[in-house]
């Protein structure tokens, strides 16, 4: 029922890197490569066929672009056939840094960075939309002159399926830097700030549960698609990650890869110039906190050479081997540039907090692990994340295999943690969101929709005093 959709096309890795190494896009054709899209619908179709139930649709596109697209008539997206309707034929993908300026004038406009996180719910960040769209309205005026409506991925690949204009929905949304997360709706200083007559182009928001209408007639009479079948609102893949892993409310899902990531599902947002609160994607009326870090599996493979001979036996060994608050010595094992501070190196303390150039091999590691798990709590803590009774986290990513790592995960957020077996959790989040989209009508809660779904497996439990320890002689107590 979800469909996870990637373009390649004669690119590299699906985008193309410009000369300036900061500008990086992929054309906004390849975002509708005909024979793809009927071959998805052939997928489609062929297993409705077989299941004999109704369609259920909702796909999502994991290369967050922005297409700005001029629309010569309805008919056109209704038979694929859109070379010509694109004002800009490249669209800036996730990985574009090009909007500096963009950026510094945006939080100027409206007063600072942490005021621009108080409405949008982020700092003013190069990828996202707003940004992008303000660099376009200058450098390339003719074509936004020209261009009638401005989509997200998400909100293009429905129009697609609706052969008419789809709304953005409140949680891709939130990711733009130009929407009140708060109020959801379009922010008037934010749009003021990126380009004239915006809201136009942007078109109305709406609630991701939503039920946009259904398919065109192109799908129902040439693949033969049930003219009943409905078009659940499309989100991006953080959102779609989020249902993926089936949070729920006080949950926290923690990704250990090649960058680590946290997930939050909160009620009282605190939007700060680090991390990302965004609308709930399955809830409308709670938050998502999102938290990046760069320095994930890298930093502790480095540690695991240097420090356990290259073995992840001997890893786990010294982290058995040395207590939970590793006798009051600290580590920070940044050896990129890091997101979440923005700041770069390796920093040791001893238990008087006092500078250290080494320590023992054990105790290292540990110090490089807790350090790491520390951080995450820290910030989304700063973020509204609260523990309470029945918290639960979520442990998901190459590390999440490894149980002593997760000890030392479950013991800093004195929280049971479970394994979410799932190879895509953004792609499995598009069917449940796509099931939950249909039953939300009749007042159904992701929760309600989903309870027959498999549950994640608890792995680890906090050991005995992981609620209190002592670092740098000042302790520190985490409730229940």
């Amino acid at each position: 029922m979800g469909i996870l959709v990637v373009f390649l096309g004669r690119t590299h890795g699906g985008v193309h890197i410009h000369e300036d190494k900061l500008t990086v896009t992929s054309p906004a054709l390849m975002w509708v490569k005909v024979k793809l899209i009927h071959l998805i619908s052939s997928l489609i179709i062929h297993h409705t066929c077989r299941k004999k139930h109704p369609l259920r649709l909702d796909i999502i596109v994991v290369l967050h672009a922005y297409c700005f697209c001029m629309l010569i008539s309805i008919c056109i997206l209704g038979v694929l056939c859109v070379q010509e309707c694109f004002a800009v034929r490249d669209s800036p993908v996730w990985m574009d840094s090009s909007t500096s300026d963009q950026c510094q004038c945006l939080e100027t406009a409206v007063g600072g960075a942490q005021r621009l996180a108080d409405i949008t719910g982020s700092r003013a960040y190069e990828r996202f939309t707003g940004n992008q769209i303000a660099k376009i309205y200058h450098s390339k005026p003719k074509e936004f002159s020209e261009t009638e409506r401005i989509s997200l991925i998400s909100s293009f690949a429905s129009s697609l399926f609706l052969g008419d204009y789809a709304p953005i929905d409140y949680s891709d949304g939130s990711g733009m830097n130009l929407m009140d997360i708060f109020e959801k709706q379009w922010s008037r200083v934010c749009l003021d700030a990126a380009a004239p007559q915006l809201a136009e182009r942007l078109g109305d928001l709406t609630p991701s549960t939503a039920v946009l209408g259904c398919v065109s007639l192109y799908y129902t009479e040439r693949y033969g698609f049930a003219e009943s079948c409905n078009v659940v609102a499309f989100t991006g893949d953080n959102p779609g990650s989020l249902a993926g892993m089936r949070l729920q409310e006080g949950d926290l899902a923690v990704s250990l890869g090649t960058s680590d990531t946290v997930f939050l599902w909160i009620r009282g947002p605190r939007p700060s110039v680090e991390g990302h609160i965004f609308c709930n994607p399955v809830d409308c009326s709670a938050y998502m906190a999102l938290i990046c870090f760069k320095n994930g599996s890298f930093t502790r493979e480095r540690i695991r050479d240097e420090c356990a001979g290259g073995s992840w036996e001997c890893f786990s060994s010294a982290l058995r081997a040395t207590p939970m608050g590793n006798n009051g010595h600290l580590g920070v094992y940044f050896d990129v540039m890091e997101i979440t501070p923005h700041f770069a190196g390796v920093h040791r303390f001893n238990a008087e907090g006092q500078r250290v150039s080494c320590c023992k091999r054990d105790m290292e590691i540990r110090a490089l692990i807790e350090g790491q798990f520390l951080a995450k709590r820290v910030h989304a803590e700063k973020l509204g994340y609260k523990i309470i009774a029945g918290t639960r986290v979520l442990a998901t990513g190459g590390a999440s295999s490894n149980k002593d790592i997760l000890q030392v995960l479950s013991d800093v957020f004195s929280a049971p943690v479970y394994i979410i077996d799932v190879t895509n959790s953004a792609c499995l989040g598009c069917a449940y969101r796509a099931v939950h989209g249909l039953e939300a009508e009749a007042g159904a809660s992701f929760t309600e929709t989903l309870r027959n779904a498999p549950e994640p497996q608890l792995a680890v439990r906090p050991a005995p005093g992981a609620q209190e320890v002592q670092i740098h002689n000042i302790t520190i107590h985490i409730p229940l």
